[in-house]
Formats: C-alpha cells, structure tokens, sequence
C-alpha cells in the first residue's frame, strides 16, 4: 500500500494539472521533443570546459522508427548548441533484453557513457551493482529538479541521493480492438469490467475460422510483468516490503494461486489466448495490429506503434483493467531514468549530464509532442515533468482515449518489490502451468517460493539486517 498511495497521489496531481492546463521496444529513445520549439540553450555543468568530449550513448534511432526524423532533428539542435560535445548515438547490441546487455557491457567496460533505459523497479537493484552514478552534485545544481514528480523521482532517491533523472513515465490498460468488436456484435465503448466479463468477451472475440483469439496473454520471460496486475486484482502482490525493509514472498498465498488459476483458464478452459503463449511481447503486439488478436494490455506510451503499423487510432479502445475478486484493479505505473556510468571519467560524466539535462529539457518534451500532433500520433499522456502538459497536443485524437487514460491513472501501483531478482523464480512457474493442462498450481507456485527464499530473499533479508 506504501507503493500505491504514493504514485496515485503523484499521478492524480499531474492529471488535475493537466484538466486544469486544457506518456517499445526495450531501445526506444526517451520521449521528449518538437515542431517550431526553440532548442534549449546551452546549459552549464560542474567542470564543463571548451575541450571537445566524446560521450557514447545507446539512443539511435532504428530507421523505420516513425520518430527518426524528429530525434535525428533533436541530436543535430544539441550538435550545434554543445559544440564542445560529440554525441556518438548508437544501438544497444543485440540481445534477450537490452537490460541484460546493459549489465554484460558494463562488466566488460563497454558500457554507454549516458542510458535512458533504467527501469523503476531495476535502478535500486543497478544502484547495488555500481552501474548507476550518484547524481547529486548535479542534481542539486540543477534548474529544473522541482518540475519533476516526487512519484516519478521516488525509485531514485536512495538514502538522500539522487541516482536518475527521469525520462518518461506510462500507464498500463486494457486495449482491445473496437473494429473487432463490432464485427462480434459487441459495444465498442463497454470494456469488459471484471474477470468473468473479460472471459465471456474473449470468447465471443476468438474466431478460430478467422485465425483470430480474443486474448494476447504475456507468458515469456517477462511473464511477471503483467502476471503481478491479476494478484493486485485478486487483492494480493508477490512480495511484501516490510517497514524494516526486509522482503516477505508471497507467491504461495492465495491471491497469487488464484490469479495463476484464472491465467491457466483464460488457457485451457476458455480458449481465448494465442496457441504460443510463450511468444514475445513484439509477436503480441504484431498479432494486435494485423487483428489476430482482439485485447492485449497496453501501455499509455505504444500509441505511437499503431501509426507506424497503420492502424488508425479511431480502432483502438483502452480502458482500466477489469477487476478481480478484490473487486480492485491498479493500474501499473513505470517508467524509465537516464543514469550515468560510473566507470566513465569526469569529463565525460560532465558532458552526459549536459546531454541528460537537454534530452529531459521541456522545449524537447514538446518537441517530440508537437511531432505527435503534425502526424496523428497521440502522444504519452503521463509525463514526468510538471511543466510539460500533453493534453496540449491531443486535438487530433480520440478524445475517449485521453478520458480513459486519465480515469486509469486514478488508481495505480508500482511493481513489486526485488522483481528484477525474482522474475526468474516466479516466471517458469507461471509459464508451466500455462503449458500443462494438468498441474498442481499450488505446488509449482510452493516450488518456486522455496527456490527463491533460499537463493535471493534470505541472503537479501540477511544483509538488510547487518
């Protein structure tokens, strides 16, 4: 609940400022940027000096990325107004995760100088790792430290320390399909409301003729991802943070057994999920936009794929996700922080913060929004910073997707606690009993809890302790 309060209060004062003012892939640029905005000025650094440093960061853009013309446009303006730095953009190497790859670069030292990909619930965990710099002598120097959320800044804020500037935020949801949902019989404009409404929908959405399912469910090595929203919705978590800081694991407990029973049947009983269900997150997304599938949880920042796949956004329902027997449904909130390499020597430290600083600046916020606008993109409508109002640049979109993020974003939570060391206990339980038809989900569920309280939670829990 610690969690919960928290980033709600946080997410409900940004969509009051907004009302009253009238956010893909593991490698996408931070949001932020646009249009006729003035480039940002050239800002002053501890130890900047006119001596020529070259940073390297892992932000290009790939080249059929809809945003590449705007970012390209964003790199040259800093180009020009920090002659004294040389930007080397590149892709992250290839990988299972660019988080993974992260982490295999840095141990070799061949890490990014600057990286805008460190997720809230990872950097406590990088942090520990010694891949995240303390930013606070920048920080505390910096113009624009009180535009920022306290809810966007409270994963990095560790021990009076600041470790990460945040790039962006989003929201997840419910989208589903309104055309398919026409072609079904059923109101585009009623969303299934609880688990039993999803189940029937489903099954009226899955149209075995058509190759069509009325369900993308997530069951591949981020499986946990959207897994941990049917344990809140079942009035649980998978872990509990204590007051001490110590974690207790909660995978045993009956809302996790419920919410992995109702996954098993969204399986095997009601047949509404893709035949792969271990396929990648991009799959899922593909099956959505081609229409093979009709819903699949969604996020308030990927509405930027549908324009550069050809859906039209006139298509694309969201809404809050359907509630559990808890009678409950959070929305999760994340998002992602631009850190800075430790290994990195001071100068170009120096000037990855100056990067940092103009990436995150409010002239390339609306930037990037004034792009969105000119070509029919909608654009994230939670941002960061409290300056930046996105609703500003929705007059071209469905005006009920803006409504439904924001009554979405009433009723929010924060991933569980140690995920990033925990995904990989909690996962295969959840992925086998996805692929068996006969299994004894308690007992995988005990199995996992067991392997994890013995490897990660105890040794945890004991240096909390020391």
């Amino acid at each position: 609940m610690w969690r919960k309060k928290a980033i709600s209060m946080g997410l409900i004062a940004i969509m009051s400022v907004m009302a009253a003012c009238g956010s893909t892939g593991d490698n996408k640029p931070a949001e932020s940027a646009g249009g006729n905005a003035t480039a940002p000025v050239k800002t002053n650094s501890p130890g900047e000096t006119d001596k020529q440093v070259t940073i390297t960061v892992w932000d290009k853009s790939p080249d059929d990325d809809v945003f590449k013309s705007v970012l390209d446009e964003i790199y040259a303006e800093f180009d020009a107004t920090h002659p004294h730095i040389k930007v080397n953009h590149v892709a992250s190497p290839p990988g299972t995760s660019v988080n993974e790859v992260f982490m295999t670069a840095n141990a070799g030292g061949e890490g990014p100088d600057a990286f805008q990909n460190a997720s809230f619930p990872d950097i406590r965990d990088w942090v520990k790792a010694g891949v995240a710099y303390d930013l606070s002598p920048y920080w505390n120097d910096y113009a624009d430290k009180d535009q920022y959320l306290p809810s966007a800044m409270e994963q990095a804020t560790i021990d009076g320390k600041v470790y990460g500037v945040p790039a962006d935020m989003y929201l997840m949801g419910l989208m589903y399909r309104k055309d398919l949902y026409r072609e079904a019989g059923l109101d585009p404009n009623s969303p299934p409301k609880d688990w039993e409404e999803f189940a029937e929908v489903s099954q009226k959405l899955t149209n075995t003729d058509k190759k069509q399912y009325g369900y993308a469910l997530l069951g591949m090595d981020w499986a946990d991802w959207f897994f941990e929203y049917y344990v809140w919705q079942a009035g649980g978590d998978l872990t509990t943070k204590n007051e001490d800081g110590t974690i207790t694991l909660d995978f045993t407990k009956e809302p996790t057994v419920t919410a992995l029973q109702y996954w098993h049947d969204l399986k095997w009983k009601y047949k509404v999920v893709q035949s792969n269900v271990a396929q990648n997150f991009d799959d899922n997304k593909q099956d959505f936009f081609q229409k093979r599938a009709a819903m699949m949880l969604g996020s308030s920042d990927m509405f930027g794929d549908f324009a550069s796949n050809g859906v039209s956004l006139d298509d694309v329902g969201f809404s809050s996700l359907p509630v559990g027997p808890s009678g409950k449904a959070p929305s999760q909130v994340g998002g992602r922080y631009w850190i800075i390499n430790p290994k990195s020597d001071k100068e170009k430290q120096d000037a990855a913060w100056e990067y940092i600083v103009y990436m995150n600046s409010k002239e390339v916020h609306d930037k990037l929004n004034t792009f969105r606008l000119d070509n029919g993109i909608m654009p994230n409508l939670l941002s960061p910073r409290k300056d930046v109002n996105p609703l500003e640049f929705t007059s071209n979109v469905p005006q009920d997707l803006v409504a439904n993020v924001q009554k979405a974003a009433g009723d929010t939570q924060l991933e569980y606690a140690l995920k990033s060391r925990l995904s990989p206990y909690i996962v295969p339980a959840i992925q086998k009993v996805l692929l068996t038809e006969k299994v004894d989900i308690a007992a995988e569920l005990k199995d996992a809890e067991e392997k994890a309280q013995r490897e990660v939670v105890g040794p945890y829990n004991a240096e909390i302790g020391k």
